[in-house]
């Protein structure tokens, strides 16, 4: 009798988690018909795009291409950035995640001074953990965490990279880049307000391309005041401005990179899967979100 009981208390359990997991599912497809906006953790620590993947994002340095060219994507909406360069046509639609910042509530680069005197270092964590009073195994500490290992990664092959801390440092890694002073930054603009994160996009121009023999792509990472992720590849980038229509009437004029070359890419790298490529055999092109940089040596020309 006490088996049976026994037995009887099993199913029941397994039945309320069935229905528990029933729930669940039928919320997020609800929401998923409700509302095209993505759902965002971007509040990790109050960083920009901090959904963070950043991509939560995948493998790392050694056997994928840095995640910090998807650090605007999480891990939900990370298809809807990848794309080729025959998609570059007018009249092409296609479903992008733009973040919207609120410049009032992101973090700034600090000042050198004051960026030099915090120790940037994963041997630093629990120190830094005390000092912006976050728990190891809070989101906070994690992401923290995450920033600090990328950032002391090794490169790629063919990768020049620095997380800078502060704008004399991001501009003294470009600096060295380019060789001189002269140099502009490119960025997604928007012409337009709107909460709205997620929605069809259509290419409304032919995209002009920023004639550059170099660039310089600095990413944001989590953290509690501003780092950005710098890199350089030694192979052929090329970078357009993208005039974009919105669905609901937004107009952005976006950044997008398209890399020429990926065979040093890992084989597992998420827009192969997308894509449905292999490494070395087609460009792979993505936008950029607005916090996101492109430097660029003076003075390119668009046509």
């Amino acid at each position: 009798m006490d088996l049976a009981v026994a037995s009887w208390h099993i199913i029941l359990l397994s039945l309320l988690v069935l229905v528990y997991v029933l729930i669940i599912i039928l919320r997020i497809i609800a929401q998923g018909t409700e509302s095209r906006d993505v759902p965002s953790d971007n509040n990790i620590i109050q960083l920009p795009s901090s959904n963070t993947e950043y991509i939560g994002d995948h493998d790392h340095h050694q056997s994928d291409h840095p995640k910090s060219h998807m650090h605007h994507m999480d891990s939900n909406n990370v298809n809807m950035v990848f794309f080729t360069m025959e998609d570059m046509e007018v009249g092409k639609t296609m479903p992008i995640y733009f973040p919207k910042i609120d410049p009032s509530t992101s973090p700034h680069l600090l000042p050198r001074d004051e960026a030099s005197s915090i120790p940037f270092s994963l041997k630093q964590l629990p120190n830094l953990l005390k000092k912006f009073s976050f728990s190891k195994d809070s989101p906070q500490g994690s992401a923290m965490e995450d920033t600090l290992k990328q950032c002391e990664s090794p490169p790629i092959k063919g990768e020049t990279k620095f997380c800078a801390t502060s704008l004399e440092s991001m501009i003294d890694f470009i600096r060295r880049i380019f060789g001189d002073d002269s140099f502009s930054v490119v960025a997604t603009n928007f012409f337009t307000k709107s909460s709205t994160t997620f929605q069809n996009y259509t290419i409304l121009e032919m995209p002009k391309e920023v004639f550059s023999p170099k660039m310089v792509a600095c990413h944001t990472l989590p953290y509690p005041y501003a780092i950005y992720y710098c890199h350089y590849l030694e192979c052929e980038n090329k970078v357009y401005k993208i005039l974009l229509g919105g669905e609901n009437g937004d107009k952005v004029e976006a950044v997008a990179v398209c890399h020429m070359d990926t065979s040093q890419w890992g084989r597992n790298h998420v827009s192969f899967r997308i894509l449905k490529t292999e490494p070395g055999t087609f460009p792979v092109c993505h936008f950029f979100p607005a916090e996101h940089l492109v430097w660029v040596p003076n003075s390119p020309t668009s046509m």
